[in-house]
């Protein structure tokens, strides 16, 4: 089954919630509106046509969010998400249904359909991540950590592989308070015990380390992401509640000269099995970031494509 939905804003950027009536599938829960895709109609035709049914709008821009392959004990669905960017009318209860509009740090998974529930992840991380080199010169990695924040960036993960555990602990308290004061997210690749000490945004784990944990291994307030390169890492990934993963590579990159790429195809064909948001990594530029959308990513990660 085909269903679409749409995220709609109000002007105070509140989202608009439906609430499933009684009799449905999964009733009672709350979420975004929409419906089945019927014979004929392209995704973006049904969802414009069913915002008009249930909420009486025009919607006039539209663009996707995030598409969700998810398995329920009586069905299979994919659940396509689109961004309302704008439309015309006041939305109002067309069908009898119950609406809501929540701000976005309001909104919990607990209420919603378990395949709605990556679309909150969604919403909340940035088009960009940026991927720290190693920070063997801290004078010099501050400097450029300043420049990235000022550009815009809002998701950092920061590596410390190559330096000592010490510097590494010093260092950390001195990023964090730079990516706050930039309202930025900071993951830290790896150490989960240092993360959680320095009580940072999440960890980032690599594929190695993602494979040898059998459960979510940090609590749900703090973010989890990882590293996958084929189905298997990226099918575990979901399996034990990452919430995002970077998808590598997808060109060539100078970190990994000779490392076999999926290109686009590739990376579009994995993303399509992915039910949680997926950073394109790998030889791109921030001019990829257009193509990496349409490819089914949530945006770009990578190291020289944000600290060059």
């Amino acid at each position: 089954m085909y269903v679409v939905a749409g995220v709609i804003r109000d002007a105070r950027g509140r989202i608009l919630l439906a609430q499933r009536p009684p009799g449905k599938h999964l009733a009672g829960l709350w979420e975004y509106p929409g419906g089945k895709l019927e014979a004929g109609e392209t995704p973006e035709q049904a969802l414009a046509r069913e915002l008009h049914e249930e909420l009486g709008i025009h919607t006039t821009a539209m663009r996707r969010l995030i598409r969700i392959p998810w398995h329920y004990p009586d069905k299979d669905i994919v659940l396509d998400v689109f961004d309302v960017l704008a439309y015309n009318g006041e939305p109002s209860s067309c069908e009898g249904q119950q609406l809501q509009w929540h701000a976005l740090g309001e909104l919990s998974g607990a209420d919603m359909p378990p395949a709605d529930r990556p679309v909150l992840a969604a919403l909340k991380l940035p088009h960009e991540y940026a991927i720290s080199p190693e920070p063997t010169n801290p004078a010099e990695f501050l400097t450029a950590l300043d420049r990235v924040l000022a550009r815009g960036v809002r998701l950092v993960q920061l590596r410390g592989k190559t330096i000592s555990r010490e510097l590494l602990r010093e260092l950390v308290p001195v990023v964090l308070d730079r990516c706050r004061a930039a309202n930025a997210r900071l993951l830290l690749n790896g150490d989960i015990a240092l993360a959680q000490e320095f009580e940072l945004d999440g960890v980032h784990l690599t594929s190695a380390q993602l494979m040898q944990h059998s459960s979510r291994p940090l609590p749900t307030e703090q973010w989890l992401a990882a590293s996958c390169h084929d189905e298997a890492e990226l099918q575990h990934a979901m399996a034990i509640g990452v919430d995002f993963v970077t998808l590598s590579p997808v060109s060539l990159a100078s970190s990994h000269p000779h490392a076999p790429v999926m290109g686009w195809e590739g990376f579009a064909a994995l993303c399509a099995q992915a039910a949680l948001p997926v950073y394109a990594l790998g030889g791109l530029r921030s001019a990829d970031a257009d193509t990496a959308r349409v490819h089914g990513a949530q945006g770009i990660a990578g190291i020289s494509t944000f600290w060059s």
